[in-house]
């Protein structure tokens, strides 16, 4: 300690006595190793008091008055004019003081730490841990449930989706040619340019994908590439990912949504970009149908520059149309087109 080294050669003269009813002793005084050291005029000592064990009695007043601690019968005591070994004493004292552990801190610290641990853990990973359990246990009827009751607040925004008996088979036709359900698809009137999926396994398709282009393989490949789409991002994990903790507590505890979030998941989900997708994966779709993936490339990109891939994948193997003529044409007036 450098304190120590540099008060190793002071010495003073004080009175000591070894308890309250022993005698007052003249003594030496010296700092020794981590210790004050007290003697007699003969040089033989008498007490060694733990530096960091000192206590004084009278701070501020003179002569200075000390106690080892937990032991106040014996005393020490400094006159007026050894001023540069109480000032020794003392320097050394808040020293030792400042270099003593601080349970109150270290407790402080802790509990601060600890606080903080736990409020990261809620932050990062409380939500994402929740999400995925609340996806892992729902159960197929209620993925269902909560797709059907997006559609109907997405309805609010586009109309309802587009029936009609004559056109209908057509539909279903698709459907059970590319998702192998007939009941998957649904064409919504307005508000939808492309496509989406929900839970339960619904998928939307705008009503342009049908009215605008005059092969049907255009809106085949549309669905096919939603479909991979489904497939690498779960809808009910998204939409949980969108409504926060708290609801998907409240969705696992009573087995509903607020209709309101319901609602804005629903506006949000229209206005969204569809995430890019490979096409690499795109073409293995195309080629297990049996679709030719040209017509799809140049509806996406009128150049093929980007979906050069695609058409030269199309450029040979023998390819079946998605739908007959007579139910392309039937499948185009199902919303009134």
């Amino acid at each position: 300690m450098t304190a120590l080294q540099k008060y190793a050669r002071l010495e003073a003269v004080g009175v000591w006595r070894e308890s309250d009813q022993g005698q007052r002793r003249d003594v030496i005084v010296s700092i020794g190793d981590a210790t004050l050291v007290i003697t007699d005029s003969q040089e033989k000592a008498l007490a060694h008091w733990s530096l960091a064990a000192i206590t004084r009695v009278n701070p501020g007043l003179v002569p200075a008055l000390y106690h080892p601690e937990g032991d106040k019968t014996e005393s020490l005591e400094l006159p007026e004019d050894e001023v540069a070994m109480v000032e020794a004493i003392e320097t050394l004292r808040r020293v030792i003081d400042r270099r003593r552990p601080k349970p109150g801190r270290l407790r402080l610290g802790m509990f601060l730490t600890v606080i903080t641990l736990i409020a990261a853990l809620a932050v990062f990973w409380l939500p994402k841990a929740v999400i995925q359990y609340a996806v892992q246990v729902m159960p197929e009827v209620k993925r269902v449930e909560i797709g059907q009751s997006l559609l109907n607040h997405m309805s609010g925004f586009t109309g309802p989706p587009c029936a009609s008996n004559f056109a209908q088979p057509a539909l279903r036709q698709l459907s059970q040619r590319l998702l192998a359900r007939s009941d998957a698809l649904l064409v919504l009137p307005s508000g939808l340019d492309t496509t989406r999926h929900l839970p339960g396994s619904l998928m939307l398709i705008g009503r342009t994908l049908i009215e605008d282009y005059e092969d049907p393989d255009v809106l085949a490949g549309y669905i096919l590439a939603e479909q991979l789409r489904s497939e690498q991002q779960d809808s009910l994990q998204t939409l949980l990912s969108f409504v926060g903790t708290l609801n998907v507590f409240r969705l696992l505890t009573t087995g509903k949504l607020p209709e309101a979030t319901l609602t804005n998941y629903a506006q949000s989900l229209l206005l969204a970009d569809p995430h890019r997708i490979d096409y690499t994966d795109l073409k293995t779709r195309f080629a297990a149908k049996g679709i030719s993936p040209i017509p799809y490339a140049y509806a996406v990109d009128l150049t093929g520059e980007q979906t050069a891939e695609l058409i030269d994948h199309g450029q040979t193997g023998q390819f079946k149309p998605s739908l007959q003529d007579a139910y392309w044409v039937r499948l185009q007036s199902l919303c009134g087109g």
